[in-house]
């Protein structure tokens, strides 16, 4: 039976909608060596309430067993097969594959819940004027869920969302996109290894599109234990490098332009603790200086400060207390 009694989060609108019809969903799935895990995704997809128009697998160069654990599935899955060019490459090549009206992205290694598209598809015809739809989620660390993505961690933006955007990444990586709009903007930047999903929704929301919710998690984003160390300062690196790359824009406007270069500069001092952080654990003569910058400089909280001058003077202890921390933290495998 369908459930008309879902709460939608959705940016106001000038004047009352007609509805559309329910579009077609095409799911996308990026796997690279994720052969414990891609077999759940897809059945996640394949149970559905209300049937994905298709299912697009890009098996992007894995040398693991993926290939033979997709082997069942072929005959229900669009499936390509390509030299190892990176998860963003992946969905792109799955997006242009694709031929529903949303392209749905699915990570290998997460879950849909049964209702999921059937969620997507009322909010898509309630509100035709959405070029992203996506629902809340399930955070699942070591095999138990911890909390949703937007009840408990994060807000979803229903204002202003071209100047939420600037400020941080307010759209779940499971959402669904117009795939005429995804294509026209060029997909996700293959540059970009890191944000590259914050920076195609930055370049989607400054380009007309608008983003509604439905509040419900409708979908599992599943973390596993592992060392996160040799990707960390990538990553606050690959914020830096969206936002620098949205600053050279001319379409900002001043408030839009103010945002942008607070975000930038504390994605900057982000960067700065993250290396310091990791010189400290790797024992890099380096450290001490980084950690001094850190606690004379501005911008940074005082409890940041004291921490950075006490790793300073007792570098021995706080690189203990962060192979500590290091230690129990999660990671997300494949990509």
């Amino acid at each position: 039976m369908t459930d008309f009694s879902r709460s939608f989060l959705v940016p106001p609108t000038e004047h009352e909608l007609e509805p559309g019809p329910v579009p077609s969903f095409s799911v996308l799935v990026a796997a690279y060596q994720v052969e414990r895990f891609v077999a759940a995704a897809l059945e996640s997809a394949l149970a559905q309430t209300v049937a994905p128009y298709e299912i697009v697998v890009c098996n992007d160069g894995s040398t693991d067993g993926t290939a033979r654990v997709l082997e069942p599935f072929r005959d229900r899955i669009v499936y390509l097969r390509q030299n190892n060019g990176g998860e963003s490459s992946a969905k792109n090549a799955a997006a242009r594959a694709a031929s529903g009206e949303f392209v749905v992205l699915l990570d290998a290694d997460d879950l849909y819940l049964p209702k999921r598209l059937e969620a997507l598809g009322q909010l898509a015809s309630v509100r035709p004027d959405l070029d992203i739809v996506t629902t809340d989620a399930f955070v699942e660390i070591g095999g138990e869920r911890a909390r949703r993505v937007y009840a408990d961690a994060s807000r979803f933006e229903l204002g202003n969302q071209r100047r939420a955007i600037l400020g941080g990444n307010f759209i779940h990586g499971h959402c669904a996109i117009r795939r005429e709009t995804f294509l026209t903007a060029g997909g996700f930047d293959e540059s970009l290894h890191f944000t590259a999903d914050w920076d195609c929704w930055i370049r989607l929301i400054l380009g007309g599109a608008r983003v509604g919710l439905v509040y419900e998690p409708l979908a599992v984003y599943r973390i596993w234990e592992g060392s996160l160390s040799s990707s960390r300062v990538a990553y606050a690196e690959g914020h830096v490098q969206t936002l620098a790359k949205t600053a050279a824009r001319d379409d900002l406007d001043p408030d839009e332009r103010a945002v942008l270069e607070r975000s930038l500069a504390s994605r900057r001092r982000t960067v700065a603790l993250t290396a310091a952080e990791a010189a400290l654990t790797e024992g890099d003569p380096s450290a001490r200086a980084q950690l001094l910058r850190i606690a004379l400089g501005s911008g940074y909280g005082a409890s940041t400060r004291v921490k950075a001058a006490g790793a300073a003077v007792a570098p021995g202890a706080a690189r203990r207390r962060l192979a500590r921390q290091e230690s129990s933290r999660l990671a997300r495998p494949g990509y």
